[in-house]
């Protein structure tokens, strides 16, 4: 919107309407000059602004894909070692629950056998007995 230039009733007498006219007109031309430079250099820094601003982003990027494959291994790392870990554990465990069966098998076979040889002397004194 160009500015419209408003000058005294005196200037127009004084220089005379086709002067002031004039001179009106070319203070609009500088004022349309000055605006599309204007714009144009506003365009240019906003060029600017937007393409740094995308590096930055980029880069800020990068930074976060770097820091996540980073915990990734840290984690991938730390559940390994806790996956040992337990795979010690269980086979600790493990060798534990056979000991103690093993204990146990050797428990009840005693037993087993001792109820056995009782139940067998005990049917050869009744078979003995009777004529």
């Amino acid at each position: 919107m160009p500015v419209t230039a408003k000058l005294s009733r005196q200037f127009y007498d004084r220089f005379g309407d086709e002067i002031a006219n004039e001179l009106v007109e070319w203070f609009n031309q500088v004022d349309a000059t000055y605006r599309g430079d204007l714009r144009e250099l506003n365009e240019l820094n906003f060029a600017r602004f937007d393409a740094k601003l995308e590096q930055r982003f980029a880069e800020y990027d990068v930074k976060l894909e770097r820091r996540f494959a980073e915990y990734d291994v840290k984690l991938e790392r730390r559940f390994a070692e806790y996956d040992v870990k337990l795979e010690r554990r269980f086979a600790q465990q493990d060798a534990k629950w056979e000991q103690r069966f093993a204990g146990l098998e050797t428990r009840l076979l005693r037993w087993m056998f001792l109820f056995w040889a009782t139940n067998l002397a005990a049917l050869v004194g009744l078979a003995r007995l009777k004529p």
